[in-house]
């Protein structure tokens, strides 16, 4: 493998970081969309979180689930079980030292696939929209998976 300096300084590890920023801002705001639908549908899990809406059996009423703020939940838990492998996968990917054109192929494929996933879960739209998207993103951390263990297979 190269020098560290030179790695970093590569256009592959540069778009790895820019794709990489883009899909943990997209998980960040998952947060973000969470609170939003649980204040505006006053739907707590945690007792000290229904402090502003009452006290005592009045607060209480706002211990309660909404599909609302489920499905979101469930999307931003789909991007933590999805984002987390394409991070580090995509780290060694970047690393193994593969043209950039293919780099970018997966790197945009992935992103591409994540926000859609996001927007098909939070619409939502009919599926296999979702599956679709979901199976493209991981299908994408698949092969640059393939292409580390093939580049560097030390066993």
């Amino acid at each position: 493998m190269a020098e560290l300096a030179q790695l970093i300084d590569s256009e592959v590890f540069l778009a790895y970081a820019t794709y990489t920023t883009i899909v943990l801002l997209k998980m960040m705001l998952m947060s973000v969309t969470t609170a939003f639908f649980r204040i505006t549908r006053k739907a707590f899990s945690n007792p000290e979180d229904t402090v502003t809406f009452g006290k005592g059996e009045n607060a209480k009423k706002y211990l309660r689930t909404d599909p609302d703020v489920e499905r979101v939940r469930r999307g931003h838990l789909n991007d933590l079980e999805n984002i987390v492998p394409f991070i580090v996968i995509g780290l060694l990917y970047a690393l193994s030292g593969p043209a950039l054109s293919t780099a970018l192929l997966h790197f945009r494929i992935f992103v591409g696939a994540r926000i859609f996933h996001t927007i098909a879960y939070l619409t939502p739209l009919p599926q296999p929209s979702r599956g679709l998207s979901w199976a493209a993103g991981y299908a994408v951390t698949i092969s640059m998976a393939y292409r580390v263990l093939t580049t560097g297979l030390y066993l």
